[in-house]
Formats: structure tokens, sequence, C-alpha cells
């Protein structure tokens, strides 16, 4: 396998356990509790990960370098657990859930790519815009 596809294949496996786990979540579970234990464990996976990914390389100094941009995903990171949470406990379908928010998200990233990044739009572009509007009427209806 080309290495730049082990990215997208950790981010596929990873995101099935993330909604398997979100739906599993027991319902006498606090939201924000399962929140809490949920990044308990990735601080620990995290910190060990530091340590066997970047070895010989001081924790505290790299930490320095965070900016804004750390705190905002923190924010963010939060918002997308606590409402794919709550869409599952009230009721969302897993099969509708993840496929409406990305599809959303995706339709939304390609005005703020061509703006801020300076990123080109092809006709195969537009053309899966145009499937993924379709998708998102189609699944409204449903």
């Amino acid at each position: 396998m080309k290495s730049q596809y082990s990215p997208i294949l950790i981010v596929i496996i990873s995101s099935l356990c993330y909604h398997l786990s979100q739906k599993s979540t027991p319902s006498a579970l606090h939201p924000i509790a399962a929140l809490i234990v949920t990044y308990a464990c990735a601080l620990v996976i995290s910190i060990i990960s530091f340590f066997i990914f970047v070895p010989g390389t001081n924790l505290i100094e790299s930490i320095r370098v965070a900016n804004w941009t750390s705190i905002l995903l923190g924010f963010a990171v939060v918002g997308v657990e606590l409402g794919f949470l709550l869409s599952y406990k009230s009721g969302w379908n897993i099969s509708v859930t993840s496929l409406l928010s990305n599809t959303s998200v995706a339709l939304l990233l390609i005005p703020i790519g061509l703006l801020l990044y300076k990123e080109k739009i092809s006709f195969t572009t537009i053309s899966g815009v145009v499937l993924c509007m379709a998708g998102l009427i189609l699944i409204s209806r449903s």
C-alpha cells in the first residue's frame, strides 16, 4: 500500500470505531461524562504516542509551539463529539448521521478551500458537488 493512503486508512478505521462507539454509548451515561472518559483516554494515548513516534523530543517544548489553532481544534473536537453523541441519543440513524454531516462539511469546505487556500476546482469536483447536493436532497426526504 502506498504511504499516501495509510493516513486515509487510519481515518476510515478510526471513523468506523468512532461512530460504532458513539451509537453504542449507554443511554444512562451523561454525554459530558462520556466525553470526560473519552478525552482522558485520548490524553493517555496521545502522550504515549508522542514518545513512540517522536523519540528524543521534549514534550513541553513541543507544546510551547502550539498556537490558537490547537485551542480551536479542541473546541471543534468537543463540538463534533457532543453533536454526534446527542444526535445518536435522540434517535438519528448511524447510516444517515455521518453521511449527512460529512457531506455538508465537504460542501462547505469547497468555497473555503477556494477562497482561503487558493485551491483549484475541476469539472470532476463540480460533478461531485452536484451529486452530493442531490444525495442530501434525497436523504432529507427519507
